[in-house]
């Protein structure tokens, strides 16, 4: 491999002069260019969004893949640029075994019979797992990585641009400093003589052209030699060193006075020429910072619409999930009730509803739950015309209808969303049940999918 080895070395010899800088930057013993305080804010509110969108990814992937190895799988195959191989959902794994176990013991009998209505109800499960996983990782998880590792990245090299423009900044500042101050002392202390390494970076060396001038001029010069060419009279030879430039490569031997002072003119003028290119490209790097830094806001209104949809296809997942548990409870009552009554009950403290715009002081702050075998009509109940139960002459109420209800039998009411009934108990009845009229019908309404009006 071919090396520029004097690029290699000049990279190393600013990298340890950045270094030293920056080190006594943080211990106060240079001084520092301050950014002002709408800069430094955007900085802060920059960290934060990167810090919390690594978490929110990190913690939504352990929420759609409890597997850490699975995690750690898909990652590789993402950083392989290779297409993740399908994987089955838990759901869909249950459902597979529940069904070769029914298979197996026999799908006549009534354990093998609910064996396989819960499968399918498990596989209808996984598949709404797997669409709810995908959906979250194309509408949620793609824009925050696309965020880390695209415009993160961005403003992350623009910044380390900004540090060091602004650590040239600071090394021209300060070498225009000292300039200026060498070039005082040398007015007021005229016998002085120009030590440029005070002025000049620590990597500086002596050229090889001013090398060979200083060997020339290190023999003893003759007293016509010195009265020629300085009447000012005669002074020790002394010399300083300059940097590898062509254009500056210079030994001087004693200079006179008016040459000393034009010196150090001429490195002050080149100090602030420094000073302004630097300036300049400190000036330039910053508002292109600044550029990327305020679009932190585009990226805050973008992951707020990426965030709404990962809720909506949440939303939509939980439906789903509730719809098919709330059939499978269905079915097991009914089908089960004959065999062993008593045996599909709802739990005693039922869950939270879906998502609904009911008020917390109605009735309607549980989820619905499907009736129990108790509540179900026994074959000589089923023919019960409840038609011909006359409603009391007292205890009729309005309710209005949460969510859409399909009758399980004939004695039941079936139900739509937003309707208006009239409802009333009869003595004896379930206290979760109530009678509903809509019109000329009349059936069962499960109270828990109403809201009572007073």
């Amino acid at each position: 491999m071919d090396f520029n080895m004097k690029k290699l070395a000049s990279d190393a010899g600013i990298f340890f002069t950045r270094a030293v800088q920056f080190t006594e930057e943080k211990f106060g013993q240079a001084e520092k260019t301050e950014l002002d305080a709408h800069f430094e804010s955007l900085l802060a509110r920059a960290d934060s969004t990167k810090n919390w969108t690594e978490k929110i990814l990190r913690q939504t992937e352990v929420l759609l893949q409890p597997n850490p190895s699975a995690r750690v799988e898909e990652f590789l195959y993402e950083k392989l640029d290779r297409k993740v191989p399908s994987r089955v959902t838990n759901g869909e794994l249950l459902a597979q075994y529940m069904a070769e176990a029914a298979s197996e013991l026999g799908p006549t009998t009534p354990y093998g019979k609910t064996l396989i209505k819960v499968a399918e109800a498990e596989k209808h499960l996984g598949a709404a797992e797997r669409d709810f996983i995908h959906t979250a990782s194309i509408n949620f998880l793609t824009p925050l990585r696309n965020f880390l590792e695209g415009d993160w990245k961005t403003i992350s090299k623009e910044r380390r641009l900004l540090q060091n423009r602004r650590l040239d900044l600071d090394a021209s500042k300060a070498r225009l400093k000292k300039a200026k101050a060498a070039e005082a002392k040398a007015t007021c202390e005229g016998d002085t003589v120009p030590d440029f390494q005070e002025t000049r970076p620590r990597n500086y060396i002596l050229s090889a052209s001013a090398s060979a001038t200083l060997e020339d001029t290190c023999r003893p010069p003759s007293w016509a030699e010195w009265k020629e060419d300085y009447p000012g009279g005669w002074r020790r030879p002394c010399f300083f060193l300059v940097p590898l430039n062509p254009s500056l490569t210079l030994a001087r031997g004693c200079l006179s006075l008016p040459k000393d002072r034009k010196l150090w003119n001429d490195e002050v003028d080149k100090a602030e020429q420094e000073l302004r290119v630097a300036q300049t490209e400190f000036d330039r790097q910053a508002e292109v910072t600044r550029l990327l830094l305020e679009g932190i806001s585009s990226t805050h209104v973008n992951h707020l619409r990426c965030l709404h949809e990962f809720i909506e296809s949440q939303t939509t997942y939980y439906a789903q999930c509730y719809r098919h548990m709330l059939d499978l409870q269905k079915q097991l009552g009914s089908s089960q009730g004959a065999i062993f009554p008593g045996t599909f009950v709802g739990t005693a403290e039922p869950a939270s509803p879906p998502l609904s715009s009911t008020s917390p002081t109605t009735t309607a702050a549980t989820m619905p739950m499907g009736p129990s075998v108790a509540d179900l009509a026994s074959p000589g109940e089923a023919a019960l015309r409840l038609e011909e139960v006359a409603p009391p002459a007292s205890g009729t109420r309005k309710a209005r209808v949460l969510y859409d209800y399909e009758a399980a039998d004939s004695s039941e009411l079936a139900l739509l969303a937003d309707e208006l009934i009239t409802v009333y108990s009869l003595p004896g009845m379930d206290p979760d049940w109530l009678i509903g009229e809509r019109g000329n019908k009349k059936g069962k309404v499960p109270v828990t999918y109403l809201e009572l009006l007073s």
